[in-house]
């Protein structure tokens, strides 16, 4: 694998925050992960005091996958070399509401196409997305034939705001309580529900010339209102691609969620015109539907920075420092309180948190492989 070619350096990396708001300890977050970015492309992490244009000739760390190609090539985004994230065509592709094909008869918005879940079938949990309150009714209706179904909003991450009903009279509250604008443009997913579920990861970043994919499995933790909540990623990560990853003796249940990822990927590359990704990573769950039989699916792509990331970059720095190195294992840990860190810790934020309270953000690296 080869660094940035001396013709085509870039000029910075510049954080682009497109949130309307970003807590403070995930702004320190993408902060650290800007410089890290930085000494891997050999520029300096930079705040430009004016917009920046193509000219400039950075590179960009989004907050969240942009959308609208044509936008964003104005700023100098063309391909996967200009960013640490995802650049896609429409609203819905940016989400979980991809993971599912619409009920028959359904409304949907500009760009929608049920080809994607057509392809990735064998990699999806049986649900329905929609983008109305009364094709909701009716997704909820041929799901709840068979069991209780989770009903997931497309915007919120680590798993909050989603809720299980059993019954057609449990989803009226939750509608009622929806913006039917947001509703049309974003959508809703409603899916199996699963219980005794393990939940992977399985990604891939492309920065500077190197290439790592990984897989992983996440933990929870408890924050300090008790809800259980993302509690951080513990990844093992190989140079090269997704082949890479499957000359690892893995167990049959982690190749399976490996091979779902590459044809859920797959299918995104061929069905959504102008997508362009550098991290990608994906949530596979593992569990046993309302009819007791033991399933695994893909539940959401993301195409954008992620609680993963500060374990992928400092997997990457790894790769880029030392090119015998052919496997790493990466960690990242989201602690409430105030824990001791081990002493091989990269601290990317502790403090009081105004809205989360006492926080502690690192990642590690341990078991490095080198090639014979």
């Amino acid at each position: 694998m080869t660094m940035p070619s001396a013709c085509n350096p870039k000029a910075g990396v510049v954080l682009l925050d497109t949130r309307e708001h970003t807590p403070a300890h995930e702004h320190a977050v993408h902060l650290k992960l800007a410089d890290g970015l930085g000494r891997l492309l050999g520029c300096q992490h930079v705040q430009p005091g004016q917009p920046p244009s193509a000219a400039d000739g950075y590179y960009y760390l989004p907050t969240e996958t942009l959308i609208g190609p044509r936008r964003y090539a104005a700023l100098g985004i063309q391909g996967e070399q200009d960013l640490f994230g995802g650049l896609v065509s429409h609203p819905y592709m940016a989400t979980k509401a991809i993971s599912h094909p619409l009920p028959a008869g359904a409304s949907f918005p500009p760009g929608w196409t049920d080809a994607f879940a057509r392809q990735a079938c064998d990699a999806l949990l049986r649900g329905y997305t929609v983008f109305s309150k009364a094709d909701a009714r009716t997704a909820a209706q041929l799901l709840l034939l068979d069991g209780p179904l989770r009903v997931k909003p497309v915007l919120a991450c680590a798993g909050r705001g989603q809720k299980v009903i059993v019954s057609a009279d449990d989803l009226e509250p939750l509608l009622a309580g929806m913006d039917d604008q947001q509703l049309a443009l974003w959508g809703l997913v409603l899916e199996e529900d699963l219980s005794d579920v393990q939940t992977f990861s399985v990604g891939q970043v492309r920065v500077a010339g190197l290439t790592c994919s990984y897989h992983g499995t996440q933990q929870l933790t408890h924050d300090h209102q008790g809800t259980e909540v993302y509690g951080g990623s513990d990844l093992v990560v190989v140079r090269g691609d997704y082949q890479a990853l499957l000359q690892l003796p893995l167990e049959d249940h982690l190749r399976l969620a490996v091979n779902q990822a590459m044809a859920y990927e797959k299918a995104a590359e061929q069905h959504f015109p102008g997508f362009v990704a550098s991290r990608r990573n994906y949530d596979i769950a593992r569990g046993s539907n309302p009819s007791g039989h033991l399933c695994s699916g893909v539940l959401e792509q993301s195409w954008r920075l992620g609680g993963a990331s500060s374990a992928e970059l400092l997997a990457l720095q790894a790769f880029a420092d030392d090119s015998a190195l052919q496997q790493v294992r990466a960690s990242t840990h989201e602690v409430f309180g105030t824990p001791d860190l081990p002493a091989d810790a990269t601290l990317f934020y502790q403090g009081n948190d105004s809205e989360l309270g006492q926080l502690s953000k690192f990642a590690r690296i341990r078991e490095h492989d080198h090639s014979e």
